[in-house]
């Protein structure tokens, strides 16, 4: 089966020239925890709430005057609409992640994969990813 079959479609992405404050508040509007940053529909990176408390206000920066391209992630690992399910499960896997961008060929933004999208399609990738995200405890 192909990615674009279970992925999520409905996409809010924020500019990269946004305040961390301005990231922070359309994440808790949304109910989200990411938000991708594009530039005329290109994923440029993404920004976690985990970025905004641990990079920005962790560090010092000022919510209202730090830009998100500051302390956006840059490389954000994606797969293409029509790859496999099995391949981005084995990329995001590899990658420890729990969310993964999905572009179009022509490299815009698609959607994402995320692991609710797979336990939706198969509680066991899902739960497959879960274990290889989870951070190692020392």
């Amino acid at each position: 089966m192909q990615v674009k079959k279970i992925m999520t479609q409905k996409l809010e992405s924020i500019l990269p020239t946004a305040s961390l404050r301005e990231a922070a508040r359309r994440m808790r509007d949304l109910q989200v925890g990411s938000l991708p940053v594009a530039e005329e529909g290109e994923l440029i990176g993404m920004i976690t709430d985990r970025d905004i408390c641990c990079r920005g206000v962790a560090d010092g920066f000022d919510p209202e005057h730090t830009e998100v391209r500051e302390i956006m992630s840059r490389d954000v690992k994606f797969c293409f609409s029509e790859d496999s399910v099995s391949d981005a499960v084995q990329q995001m896997e590899e990658h420890h992640i729990r969310r993964l961008a999905v572009l179009n060929r022509d490299k815009t933004i698609a959607g994402f994969l995320s692991v609710d999208d797979l336990a939706h399609f198969s509680c066991q990738l899902a739960g497959e990813v879960l274990d290889s995200a989870r951070p190692a405890h020392h």
